[in-house]
């Protein structure tokens, strides 16, 4: 459960200068959050269902793990589809097509990366 920040804490204050000055905290505050872009490149990887990134991410709780992927599915970077002839049915995802110009990004920030790394 979140907590909410009080208004006279230090970290009120540098939420509120991020606001007004950096322009690009939205979508990194929006994307940055832990496991999300690790799903989304997993999912570009066809690894598509609850039970395959449980295992990958064995950590993660169900409860993160399903709410970080009901924002993917918001946010039209995954959607989900059943899998035919399965008893029980089960949920297949996916990434669309602004995931997958999200995923180049990463992948372009992933070789930026080990370009200067030392």
């Amino acid at each position: 459960m979140a907590s909410e920040i009080k208004i006279q804490s230090t970290n009120f204050e540098n939420l509120k200068i991020l606001a007004e000055y950096c322009n690009v905290n939205p979508i990194l505050k929006r994307i940055g959050l832990r496991w999300k872009m690790q799903l989304l490149y997993c999912i570009s990887e066809e690894v598509y269902q609850f039970s395959k990134l449980k295992k990958i991410f064995p950590t993660i709780s169900d409860q993160v793990l399903a709410k970080r992927i009901a924002e993917l599915v918001k946010e039209e970077l995954i959607c989900k589809s059943l899998i035919p002839d399965t008893v029980p049915q089960q949920i297949r995802y996916s990434v669309t097509d602004k995931g997958n110009e999200l995923i180049e990004i990463i992948l372009a920030l992933n070789s930026w990366g080990h370009k200067w790394e030392r």
